[in-house]
């Protein structure tokens, strides 16, 4: 640890070593993750992890899913979950990206933006 840190809450200490908290770079992670899975860039199978609504009438970027309903709370927790109304709120250039890369680019810009909305 930086000695001059030392006494500094968490948040400050990001502040000044110019980094993101640990909650805001699992989101990213799974953001990348969900964009992977979607577009059949990961090499595992997971059926059923996401469902995508086939709905192309309501306001949304073009790859909304669908929000499953689970009777213990417990569920909400699960990561397909988690992340479905985060990836909602992405917009619709960012979520039909062409690469990883592409996606991450604007991931990072977006979130710069929106950092305490999300």
């Amino acid at each position: 640890m930086i000695p001059e840190l030392r006494n500094l809450s968490y948040e400050r200490r990001l502040q000044q070593v110019q980094l993101v908290s640990l909650k805001q770079r699992r989101l990213r992670g799974q953001l990348i993750e969900t964009f992977k899975y979607l577009n059949g860039l990961n090499n595992v199978t997971l059926e059923g992890l996401f469902e995508r609504d086939g709905n192309v009438r309501t306001r949304n970027n073009g790859q909304k899913l669908i929000i499953r309903n689970f009777k213990i709370s417990q569920a909400m927790n699960f990561f397909p979950v988690k992340i479905t109304r985060t990836w909602g709120q992405l917009p619709e250039n960012m979520v039909s990206a062409g690469t990883v890369n592409t996606f991450k680019n604007r991931l990072d810009k977006y979130l710069i933006r929106n950092l305490q909305v999300m």
